[in-house]
């Protein structure tokens, strides 16, 4: 019972109107609130509401203050909202400052724009729509998107840029010319479907798969040891072999939350909150972003700012949840106490409240909390089995938490859903990924809605979600000028530093895995899933200088550099080098320059070679995904 009065719903913010995201939400997301951000929420925000009026979301605007309604939908002439942003309004505001008529003309925009949405029918449930496959509905949604839009979507990518692109994210690496002359090869009607099912059972794939989630749930490692704990205590194989296997993925973050594995091959769950060394905060900060699709940081010394559907008392009651947990000394091991874990938390107006598990909905545990005066003994009688070394409560918040945000709780397959488009096309649905919460809107919302009811139904199944995506049309195109989040064209993003280092001992000829050079990309190289994309002055040090890098281009009997010198011809040595990194041949020009190259170096074919596969795989084209 417990269990279920925990459930995280916030289906207020996630699955709203499909109309008013179109319309005046889309307004205000994208132009009134950034504009209220900057002029009014100082005196009309979630901290300060002078004469009980908040601009903050569309629901305090429409509430009003204490001198009633400012805005009247469908009409901004009639508006106080929109009448006080005049150069002659009484009282003027912002006080101190004249907005610009295209201001003004937003606001009055949005306010009539707001008629519409309050006469339209409730929209449909995207569930009624049907589709033959998961790649059909998502070309539906975005093409419909591209025609409200006007939005012309760039050309199909060729079977190299495809087969390319899906290597580097299905496996992590590119394809060795063998495996690209394989697919270019085949004359199956399906070879694409084929392709992606043998990434998908390949053991690449769970490697990739684990290199990404480690990096979402617990961070990049900066240090050696720190790598090696994780891979000693069980983590990273908890996660292959949950990708291997492809178990359901509210399973596996049931595993994760709980922390008490029942089967050897779970034994690595527990380091996920092992790490954090029982920082309760830090715990809960991490947990959200999972199981909500948003984080909560902002909300631990007040409501959040901006985003007010999250509450302080959502943050501290998340930390409620794991603040029993405690790590065991000689293991990975996080018991948890029966007893204790009950503290208060101060808001800005100085009053103390308890900190009760209070979930994003608004509900609690139902556990009795005792008063000032009453002493809870922890006792044997409290726990499943007293003798053991870690001992499990009968009543436990971390597993009544964890039941209740991976069972009939939408938010964790759709934040699932647009972390791994995000990883996929680019960018979120969402964007940022972390951050699906009131002041980001979807950008395409019936899209979402779709693909987290289809990820649930089909049982957390990541495959059949990974194979839809990667076999839409939206997936296949080729890079294009349009809204980045209108996915009309393949977005330009580098490659994260797992994927270079894999890619490198590739076209070197080598195997893709090697723990020191992926450890000295990851330090110098582009992250996960960054906000924004930045190339900096240490990046060009590390692609001009690297021993690492130098080091699998030395001159070996196994490797490509070796073999590829050894042709007697300096035009096949350009044509393989090329073959070898970029999995094409060159063009003319690329030909002769290359060639040019080589011939002024006849009496150092090796270091010619060598070098020419250096400046091939620190190139923009290898750099970034085709």
């Amino acid at each position: 019972m417990a269990g279920r009065t925990l459930l995280a719903l916030l289906l207020s913010t996630s699955v709203g109107s499909m109309a008013c995201a179109k319309d005046a939400a889309a307004l205000w997301a994208g132009k009134v609130q950034p504009l209220f951000d900057v002029n009014c929420v100082k005196c009309h925000g979630p901290i300060e509401q002078k004469s009980g009026l908040e601009l903050d979301t569309p629901a305090a605007v429409m509430k009003g203050g204490d001198d009633g309604i400012v805005v009247v939908p469908g009409k901004p002439e009639e508006s106080r909202l929109y009448q006080n942003l005049a150069p002659h309004g009484d009282p003027h505001m912002p006080p101190k400052k004249q907005l610009t008529e295209t201001e003004r003309e937003i606001v009055r925009e949005w306010i009539a724009a707001m008629a519409e949405t309050s006469v339209k029918p409730p929209p449909q449930p995207t569930s009624v729509r049907s589709f033959e496959s998961v790649s059909d509905a998502i070309d539906a949604f975005i093409a419909e998107g591209w025609e409200q839009r006007q939005v012309k979507p760039s050309a199909a990518a060729d079977d190299r840029t495809w087969c390319r692109r899906v290597y580097l994210d299905l496996a992590g690496r590119i394809p060795t010319p063998k495996e690209w002359e394989e697919f270019r090869g085949s004359t199956a009607d399906q070879k694409r479907t084929a392709l992606v099912d043998r990434l998908l059972a390949s053991e690449d794939y769970a490697v990739r798969m684990r290199e990404l989630w480690d990096v979402f749930l617990l961070g990049r490692v900066k240090r050696e040891k720190h790598e090696e704990r994780r891979q000693q205590n069980g983590w990273w194989t908890f996660l292959e072999n949950s990708f291997r296997t492809n178990r359901p993925w509210n399973e596996t973050v049931r595993e994760i939350l709980i922390a008490r594995p029942d089967r050897p091959e779970d034994q690595g769950a527990s380091w996920f909150l092992y790490e954090r060394r029982n920082e309760h905060q830090a715990i809960a900060e991490a947990v959200a972003p999972i199981v909500y699709g948003t984080r909560i940081d902002c909300a631990q010394c007040h409501d959040h700012p901006l985003a007010r559907e999250i509450k302080q008392a959502h943050y501290w009651g998340l930390v409620a949840a794991f603040n029993r947990s405690k790590n065991v000394e000689g293991g990975s091991d996080v018991s948890e106490s029966a007893v204790g874990g009950f503290v208060n938390f101060t808001n800005l107006k100085k009053e103390s409240l308890p900190a009760v598990v209070t979930l994003l909905s608004g509900q609690t545990v139902e556990e009795t909390r005792p008063t000032a005066d009453q002493k809870v003994e922890d006792s044997d009688d409290k726990y499943v089995d007293a003798a053991a070394k870690v001992r499990v409560p009968k009543f436990s918040r971390r597993a009544a938490f964890a039941e209740a945000a991976t069972h009939d709780n939408p938010l964790l397959a759709r934040a699932f859903v647009n972390r791994l488009w995000a990883v996929l096309l680019g960018r979120g649905i969402v964007h940022p990924a972390d951050e699906m919460n009131a002041r980001n809107v979807p950008s395409h919302p019936e899209l979402l809605d779709w693909l987290a009811q289809d990820f649930a139904k089909h049982q957390y199944d990541i495959r059949h979600l990974v194979r839809g995506i990667v076999l839409s049309r939206v997936y296949s195109l080729t890079a294009g000028d349009g809204p980045p989040d209108a996915f009309a064209g393949a977005l330009e993003r580098p490659l994260a530093a797992e994927q270079l280092a894999r890619s490198w001992r590739m076209a070197a000829g080598l195997p893709p895995d090697d723990d020191s050079l992926r450890r000295t990309t990851v330090a110098a190289l582009p992250d996960v899933l960054p906000k924004e994309y930045n190339a900096t002055f240490q990046q060009a040090q590390f692609l001009a200088n690297s021993p690492v890098l130098a080091e699998i281009l030395k001159p070996a009997p196994d490797r490509a550099v070796t073999r590829v010198a050894e042709l007697s011809d300096p035009a096949a040595r350009v044509q393989a080098a090329f073959l070898a990194v970029y999995n094409r041949p060159p063009d003319s020009e690329e030909a002769a320059t290359a060639l040019t190259f080589l011939n002024e170096r006849p009496n150092q074919p090796v270091e010619a070679v060598r070098d020419l596969f250096w400046a091939l795989m620190t190139s923009a084209e290898f750099l970034t995904m085709p």
